[in-house]
Formats: structure tokens, C-alpha cells, sequence
């Protein structure tokens, strides 16, 4: 699995400091994707379970989850990947542009968020969005803490969502 990007985000996993992934060679290509630069399969570097522990061992603790953007057409490569995040304690989450992923892929996440980008509906911080954020312990949708006054006391640090 190629990697394009790797940032520490607070937004994206409520609650958590995750180390996002952004994978390559996503097959959906959306139209209006903010990502469309990664759709080539063959850029960015490979990211290994060995690669992955090296990189949260680097941030030393500041991390509490781990997220891919992508990556669930390589399910064996992700599935090693989010069982290595858990052996190192972390959260693990997938965005996804897809309705669902495969339920043995689901054993091994947190949080998902699924549905394609739709510019007319938004992504989670429009209340029209087609798209999904779901707690997979509780089964609980947690979109509402992307949006209104929940996402903007987030950017006041006001309240940690």
C-alpha cells in the first residue's frame, strides 16, 4: 500500500490526535474530490506495519489514532496495518468513499466514515451530506459533531470533540 500523504490531525477522528494516511490509487475517483492528486497507484511511498510502528513510535505517545483516507481496495496490506495499530493502542478509523467495507475490514476499525463526496449534499459538516461517521462499537452515527456548534467550539478550543 502507497502512501501520498501523512499528517497529525485533530478533526478528523473525534476525541483523538490520529496520524492520517492518505492512500494512493483510490479507484472511486469522485468527481470534485479534494484528494484527486493521489487517484495515481503508483506514487508516494510504501507503508508497511513495520513503517507504521516507526512512524507512531516517533511521535511518542502524542498520537491516539491512526486514519487511513483511502485504502480499502488493498484490504489484506490495511487490514495488517489497522491490527498493528491496535497491538500499539491506538484508535483506528477509515474514511471511505464507498456506502459500506467488507465486515472483516470493520472487526478491525473504531470509526468509519463512508459515502462518496457529493459537492451538492457536502462532506460531514453539512447537515444535507450523504455521508456517515460511525462509532463501529456503539453503531452510533456521529455526524452532528462535525457540524454547528460542536465543530465550531472545536476550532475555538472550547470543547474537545
Amino acid at each position: 500500500m502507497r502512501v501520498v500523504r501523512e499528517d497529525v490531525v485533530f478533526r478528523e477522528v473525534p476525541g483523538e490526535v490520529a496520524l492520517a494516511f492518505t492512500v494512493a490509487g483510490c479507484p472511486l475517483r469522485c468527481p470534485g474530490c479534494h484528494s484527486s492528486d493521489t487517484w495515481s497507484p503508483d506514487q508516494g511511498r510504501i507503508l508497511s506495519p513495520d513503517l507504521l510502528t516507526g512512524r507512531v513510535r516517533r511521535y511518542g505517545g502524542l498520537v491516539t489514532a491512526v486514519l487511513f483516507l483511502g485504502g480499502e481496495w488493498q484490504p489484506a496490506v490495511l487490514s495488517d496495518c489497522l491490527r498493528r495499530a491496535r497491538t500499539l493502542g491506538l484508535v483506528t478509523c477509515l474514511y471511505t468513499g464507498l456506502d459500506d467495507v467488507d465486515p472483516e475490514l470493520k472487526q478491525l476499525l473504531d470509526y468509519l466514515k463512508t459515502g462518496p463526496w457529493r459537492r451538492e449534499l457536502g462532506g460531514l459538516d453539512s447537515p444535507s451530506t450523504n455521508q456517515r461517521f460511525i462509532d463501529l462499537r456503539s453503531g452510533r452515527i456521529l455526524n452532528q459533531l462535525f457540524q454547528g456548534e460542536h465543530y465550531a467550539k472545536a476550532d475555538t478550543g472550547t470543547t474537545g470533540i
